[in-house]
């Protein structure tokens, strides 16, 4: 059955100053966690440009029907604004402030979220809101005890649920392409600021996993012990050939011999 929906009267209007957002945001402790982690591997590897923004439990506001909206995704992207970053500095507004969304994330937790309900009467589903009222590009759902990863676009007006790994130019079934970033998103599993589960991350347009400043700053770590112990095994062997050299020219001297190397020793 197919679900139709009245026409919306959308407006973008600010929040006002004395508006007393909602405490309760961060009802699970482990996805402020999963956001950090894909902001700093996205500002490590110097990903997010200059006018754009990323958000975490930020608010994003709409007015429908006369009614201000607000929902906190556990992640978004924008990859544009049109105002300074610092007055951006209690909730986002689409089409006033900036672009709409590209890719907004909910994490799932035991407690119901409604990351699925598409309620259209006030206030309405996260759902209907990034489907319909933002139309945000992708909506992507993770359920980090699972693991569940569901990747859905925007296609004609709805949401359709992409095929394992569809889109990724390596072929891997466990990623999926977001061509806005050209970047592919999958899951791992791993340990990082004193979390081990399972995380979502960064793959490169050549399949190069994205870093954490602490993984970068090892690699470098490893690299240079790895040029240290060359450039020793190079002495090593440069004092055991002076040894050589050495012992040779001691032979041929206790031999009455006196080598004339000339320009060439």
């Amino acid at each position: 059955m197919v679900t139709t929906f009245r026409p919306l009267n959308i407006t973008w209007e600010l929040l006002p100053d004395d508006y007393i957002l909602p405490d309760d945001l961060l009802n699970y402790r482990t996805h402020p966690a999963l956001a950090s982690a894909l902001n700093e591997i996205l500002s490590t590897a110097h990903r997010i440009p200059e006018m754009a923004i990323t958000g975490t439990n930020y608010g994003i506001c709409a007015t429908v029907n006369g009614k201000l909206v607000i929902k906190a995704p556990d992640w978004f992207y924008v990859p544009q604004v049109t105002v300074p970053k610092d007055v951006i500095n209690r909730s986002y507004t689409p089409r006033l402030q900036g672009d709409t969304p590209t890719v907004v994330m909910e994490f799932i937790s035991h407690t119901e979220g409604g990351e699925y309900s598409t309620k259209p009467t006030y206030p309405p589903g996260k759902w209907f809101f990034y489907e319909q009222v933002l139309q945000v590009p992708h909506y992507i759902i993770f359920e980090p005890d699972a693991p569940r990863l569901e990747v859905y676009r925007l296609e004609r007006g709805r949401y359709n649920l992409r095929e394992d790994g569809e889109g990724d130019p390596h072929q891997r079934t466990d990623r999926y392409w977001i061509p806005e970033l050209n970047l592919a998103l999958g899951v791992w599993e791993g340990t990082w600021q004193e979390r081990t589960g399972y995380w979502l991350r960064w793959w490169d347009e050549g399949g190069n996993l994205l870093l954490f400043g602490s993984e970068l700053a090892a690699q470098e770590h490893q690299r240079a012990e790895a040029a240290q112990r060359e450039a020793e095994a190079a002495q090593r062997e440069a004092a055991a050939e002076r040894r050589k050299t050495e012992q040779l020219l001691a032979q041929l001297r206790a031999a009455g011999l006196e080598p004339d190397w000339g320009a060439n020793p």
